[in-house]
């Protein structure tokens, strides 16, 4: 009888998503993620609260490597206003031949958002890697990446985290975007989450209550817990990767408070032996455009990179890791549309691999086209300009529609460019790449 109940347990399997099934749940989870949670990722805990799941099966449902039980699959189809159909799962055999691990195919992973750290699709780009690299062992280091939306920033910051990692220090990244709006409105309370989430990320309690004092206020209050609680702890250096720090751009006077304390943390590292156990890196996607003290700000000290577009040799390389023999031709078509930009190219390339369309119909199918691979993409692009500023929809109206280069305000350039959609040459503003320009022509 117990040999029955046990061979019923081990046949009890459930049922996995098909690459078919996750892309649609996956592109599903973007779109609410755009228009519910404005553009931010959802947290495993947020997407449970969603779905109605817990949030170890939310894990097993997206790493589809183990059975889930079909209702299961329904649910979270539902939170996302889809209908769980018959070719988005499938149930897995019971005793799966073993493949031999050199015929394994490689994992044609869906793009989107942080590149993962072991994924054969991470493009490097001349000697930026190997220089963040170096630059992160160095006492007090600062590195500043830079580069519009969607051009590989926070990939890389997390491949400098794992690097730093691997020679035992101590790695913290955080998102700026977790900030809750009432904190950026508030340069003590900002500065509170600001450690607390630097505490938790090292696995030490939150003691921001014994270390905050009123008389010295929020920025020594800040200096003294990183001084004497966080780094006094640490035998191994800390490096700490900031993303999304252009949010403070909206908010100038926590912007120039909190600026400057990086800036003073980065200065005492070069003579105080604590201090040089702290190694930053400071990510955004547009230009400082807010008034900061040249003295305070972080912005004009450590070592400086900006991403460059891919070119036509690394496009030519990641198409042959999707196993594509496109011709020099083809692959400067694809450039043409998309620019170069890292995402774009590789979600091309990712549809052509898995045969869901040819280049020429990637190059020939309507941008309005809800068929099309970029239309959501494009869609987000609008909706997020309609939602920011409607100005910045007249000035890139203004780019779209005209025969030749033009000025700008520079504000409204800067934040055009940290989106991607344009280009900018000295005082003239021109498209980023041929995709935006006909869409744009075409809506607006």
């Amino acid at each position: 009888m117990q040999q029955v109940k046990s061979e019923k347990r081990r046949r009890r399997r459930g049922v996995i998503l098909t690459s078919d099934g996750l892309e649609r749940l996956k592109q599903a989870k973007s779109e609410a993620e755009y228009l519910d949670n404005r553009g931010n990722r959802y947290t495993l805990e947020a997407l449970s609260e969603r779905t109605e799941l817990g949030v170890d099966t939310l894990m097993k449902v997206f790493a589809c490597e183990s059975g889930v039980d079909k209702q299961t699959l329904k649910m979270c189809f539902k939170a996302f206003n889809l209908d769980l159909q018959a070719n988005d799962y499938y149930k897995p055999p019971l005793n799966p031949p073993s493949i031999p691990d050199n015929c394994l195919p490689i994992e044609i992973e869906l793009p989107e958002g942080q590149v993962p750290l072991n994924s054969e699709f991470y493009i490097e780009r001349d000697s930026i890697e190997s220089d963040c690299y170096q630059a992160i062992l160095k006492p007090g280091a600062l590195i500043r990446l830079k580069a519009p939306r969607k051009r590989g920033k926070t990939s890389l910051m997390m491949r400098i985290l794992n690097q730093a990692h691997k020679h035992g220090y101590y790695t913290v990244s955080l998102s700026l975007q977790l900030a809750d709006k009432a904190l950026l409105q508030d340069l003590d309370k900002f500065l509170q989450w600001f450690c607390a989430n630097v505490s938790l990320g090292i696995k030490l309690p939150n003691r921001t209550v014994d270390y905050w004092d009123d008389l010295f206020g929020s920025k020594i209050s800040c200096k003294i817990y990183f001084e004497e609680y966080i780094l006094e702890q640490l035998k191994q250096p800390l490096v700490l990767g900031i993303d999304d720090v252009d949010l403070l751009f909206q908010y100038p006077e926590l912007a120039d408070d909190f600026f400057g304390l990086l800036r003073a943390w980065h200065e005492e590292g070069k003579n105080r032996g604590i201090w040089k156990k702290l190694r930053l890196i400071v990510v955004h996607s547009s230009e400082v455009h807010i008034p900061l003290n040249v003295n305070h700000s972080p912005f004009n000290v450590g070592l400086p990179i900006e991403l460059p577009l891919l070119t036509l040799a690394q496009v030519e390389d990641l198409a042959g890791r999707y196993d594509l023999d496109l011709s020099s031709e083809e692959t400067t078509q694809l450039i043409n549309l998309v620019g170069g930009n890292p995402y774009l190219v590789r979600l091309g390339l990712y549809h052509i691999a898995r045969e869901d369309l040819t280049l020429e119909e990637l190059l020939t199918t309507s941008l309005q086209s809800p068929d099309h691979i970029y239309y959501h993409h494009l869609q987000w692009q609008l909706l997020n300009l309609q939602q920011q500023n409607p100005d910045l929809l007249e000035a890139l109206k203004k780019v779209v529609l005209s025969d030749t280069k033009v000025e700008l305000d520079l504000l409204q350039a800067f934040k055009l460019q940290s989106l991607g959609l344009v280009e900018l040459q000295g005082d003239h503003v021109t498209s980023s790449c041929l995709l935006y320009q006909k869409y744009f022509e075409e809506t607006l």
